[in-house]
């Protein structure tokens, strides 16, 4: 496909406008993503391999994120079980944290029951019609 498009005059260089268009999307949505519970950092990596398909300092950046990766999880699984169960009692509490914080800032969604939340403080009660 991307020889046809690169046949195309100007073709190649509209494709690399729309793959930095999408590469970026992707890697600044997953940035926004990366303190809530979910995959951040994931989406950030799928954005960058977009980006790595076209652009060679994404390719770089990419490489520089998977040899940090491979030796985090190198050093986490050097560590006996007294290391590793408090960094992930310390990263589920982030995230709790930082989901809490959504919640007061943006309101709780639609779509979680009302019985299931409590008064948020620094909120106001919501009534059944308000949420």
């Amino acid at each position: 496909m991307r020889d046809r498009v690169r046949a195309v005059p100007g073709g190649h260089l509209a494709y690399r406008m729309v793959i930095g268009l999408v590469g970026a999307a992707v890697t600044v949505g997953g940035l926004f993503l990366v303190p809530l519970p979910g995959p951040g950092w994931v989406i950030v990596f799928v954005g960058l391999a977009i980006l790595a398909s076209e652009f060679a300092w994404a390719q770089r950046l990419l490489d520089f994120g998977r040899a940090r990766l491979r030796r985090w999880t190198a050093w986490a699984a050097a560590r006996s079980p007294w290391v590793r169960v408090p960094a992930v009692l310390v990263a589920a509490a982030t995230v709790a944290v930082a989901t809490y914080l959504v919640a007061v800032v943006s309101g709780v969604p639609d779509w979680v029951p009302a019985s299931w939340v409590p008064p948020l403080p620094g909120l106001a009660p919501a009534s059944a019609g308000e949420r």
